[in-house]
């Protein structure tokens, strides 16, 4: 009697069940308790206390300086973290390792050095602030200078994403339409930029996201004053050191919220980036 075949199928890479098992653990112990350790918490408020809290004056104001600064800093790091990818990848100048270096500075630079070192620039005796002051253009302790510090954090973060798709484009794709007859700016915006949409906005969601949670940094420059120039992850501080624990919870509830939000819409963006390329 022949002894028959095993139907069971090998992979390349062995270890598939514990592989995920493991990451799945470390997934939840590391982002899913905390997370949910932290609507648990929110829970013991009621509705009405819970609304009362996370829409308070100062709240909301912590709210629109935060959101609209980071969401205007995402944007203008989308605008010129494409130029800064554009030109590492397709030009060769002068000192571009060194650029290409400091690009990621603000990745290996503790925040508060970042904060005190920009506070310092910006102030009305520092280098740049003594020339803008003048001119009626106060950026430190300012919102300003909120949107200046996010946008230092946050340029790196749309760099790095749109650089490896901006590699990958081979140089035959803008020779075949120029040979078409196409424009460099139609070439641009109907063959290169649709690849590198989808790379752009993932680079945005996360400059936005970092900028919404950023602290350290912002802090030194911003001015830290209720109704003006105060973000959300400053008030949380604040309520923490006043043992207000659950007010405190439900105002970052509302953050992970939002951050949820957004970076679900980047991502359904991303899907019909990719379908309408396609």
């Amino acid at each position: 009697m022949m002894a028959t075949k095993s139907t069971k199928r090998t992979t390349v890479i062995p270890g598939f069940g514990p592989t995920l098992g493991y990451t799945l653990f470390y997934l939840s112990l590391m982002v899913l308790l905390p997370l949910s350790s932290l609507v648990f918490k929110t829970t013991s408020l009621t509705w009405p206390e819970f609304l009362a809290t996370v829409t308070a004056l100062r709240v909301v104001a912590s709210y629109r300086v935060t959101f609209g600064a980071a969401l205007a800093a995402a944007g203008v790091n989308a605008l010129f973290g494409l130029l800064v990818a554009w030109v590492l990848v397709r030009y060769r100048l002068p000192g571009k390792r060194l650029i290409d270096a400091l690009v990621d500075l603000p990745f290996a630079l503790p925040t508060a050095v970042a904060g005190i070192t920009l506070s310092s620039v910006y102030a009305a005796n520092g280098w740049l602030g003594s020339i803008l002051e003048p001119r009626g253009i106060k950026v430190a302790f300012t919102p300003l200078g909120i949107f200046v510090a996010m946008i230092f954090i946050g340029l790196p973060f749309v760099v790095r994403t749109v650089q490896p798709v901006l590699e990958e484009l081979e140089a035959e794709i803008e020779e075949a339409a120029a040979c078409l007859g196409a424009t460099r700016w139609q070439t641009f915006r109907r063959v290169l930029f649709p690849e590198l949409l989808p790379a752009l906005l993932t680079g945005f969601a996360l400059a936005f996201a970092r900028g919404v949670g950023e602290y350290g940094s912002i802090i030194f420059i911003a001015g830290n004053m209720p109704m003006v120039s105060e973000i959300t992850p400053l008030l949380i501080i604040t309520k923490l050191e006043q043992y207000d624990y659950v007010g405190a919870t439900a105002i970052a509830t509302v953050m992970l919220l939002f951050s949820f939000l957004m970076l679900l819409t980047v991502n359904l963006l991303q899907k019909w980036s990719r379908r309408h390329a396609a």
